[in-house]
C-alpha cells in the first residue's frame, strides 16, 4: 500500500512538472495570433512549423550554440582539474588549518552566485574581459560543490591503494590518474551532468557581462529576442526558440538516462 501511494505521489509531481514543458511544445506549433485568443492552452487549431523557421532565421542560433558549447565545455574542463586537485589535497594531504580551509569551501556553497555579480563584473572590467566568453567562464572555474563531492569520493578509496602506488614509485599525479580517476568515474559523470546543465541554462551573469552576439550564450540571446517585439511577445516564435534551446539537454538526458541515474546512485547523492 505504501509503495502504491508513493508511486501515485511521484506520478502527480512528475505530471505537474511536465505541464509547462507540454504547454511550451503545444504553443511552439501554434500561430502567435491564435495563442492569445485560444481558450484551451493545449489545443491547436492550425498547427504550423512557421514559428521554428521564423525563430531560426531571426536569431543567430549557430553563433549562440557555438558560444554556449565553448562556455560549457571550457568551464567543465577547468573544473575537472581544479576540483580533482583540491579534493585530493583535502582527502589525502595533511596540512595546518585543513579543517578550517575546508569549511571555508563549504561556506561558498551557501553563497548565492547573484550576490557576487557586482564584484565579479568589477574584476572583469579591470582585466579588460567584459563582453567575452572568458569573462563568463572565469568565476565558475572553481566549484565548492565539486570539491566537496570529489573529496567524499576520494576518502572512500582505500588508502592502501595510495600506498601501493608510492611503493611502485608513482608520483602523486600518476596516483591520481591510475587510481583515483578510474575509481571515481561515476562521481565525475554526476558532476559533469550538473555542471553542463547549470551553465547551459545560466542567465544572469552572462546577461550582465556580455554585450554582443559573439559572446552571448543561448539563454541571453533568446531573452533579448523575446523583448525585441514592439507589439508584444510573439509567443509562438518565442516558445519555438525556447524548444530549440532546451532540445540538446532533453536529448542528452533521454540518451544517457540510465547513466544519469546510475552515476547519482554510485556518487552517493541523496
Amino acid at each position: 500500500m505504501y509503495k502504491i501511494i508513493n508511486r501515485i505521489i511521484i506520478s502527480v509531481i512528475g505530471i505537474i512538472f511536465l505541464i509547462p514543458l507540454v504547454w511550451t511544445i503545444f504553443t511552439s506549433f501554434t500561430p502567435s495570433a491564435e495563442v492569445i485568443t485560444r481558450v484551451n492552452p493545449f489545443s491547436i487549431k492550425n498547427p504550423t512549423f512557421f514559428n521554428y523557421t521564423s525563430a531560426w532565421e531571426t536569431i543567430p542560433f549557430m553563433q549562440y550554440y557555438l558560444n554556449t558549447i565553448i562556455i560549457v565545455v571550457g568551464i567543465l574542463a577547468v573544473q575537472l582539474v581544479t576540483v580533482t586537485l583540491a579534493a585530493y589535497a583535502f582527502a589525502r594531504l595533511n596540512f595546518i588549518g585543513q579543517g578550517f580551509v575546508f569549511i571555508l569551501f563549504l561556506i561558498q556553497i551557501m553563497i548565492p552566485p547573484d550576490i557576487l555579480i557586482f564584484p565579479n563584473y568589477a574584476i572583469m572590467k579591470e582585466l579588460g574581459l567584459v563582453d567575452s566568453k572568458l569573462a563568463i567562464m572565469l568565476p565558475y572555474w572553481a566549484s565548492a560543490f565539486g570539491v566537496f563531492l570529489m573529496r567524499q569520493t576520494f576518502k572512500q578509496i582505500p588508502l592502501e591503494l595510495d600506498d601501493a602506488t608510492k611503493v611502485d614509485g608513482c608520483r602523486w599525479y600518476q596516483t591520481l590518474w591510475y587510481v583515483y580517476f578510474p575509481l571515481s568515474k561515476p562521481t565525475y559523470v554526476a558532476f559533469a551532468l550538473i555542471s553542463v546543465s547549470t551553465h547551459w541554462s545560466n542567465f544572469m551573469w552572462p546577461l550582465v557581462v556580455t554585450n554582443s552576439v559573439e559572446s552571448r550564450p543561448l539563454t541571453v540571446g533568446i531573452a533579448i529576442f523575446a523583448q525585441s517585439f514592439e507589439t508584444g511577445a510573439q509567443w509562438g516564435t518565442v516558445t519555438a526558440a525556447t524548444i530549440l534551446v532546451i532540445t540538446p539537454l532533453l536529448a542528452a538526458f533521454l540518451i544517457f538516462q540510465r547513466q544519469f541515474v546510475d552515476s547519482f546512485m554510485h556518487a552517493g547523492i541523496k
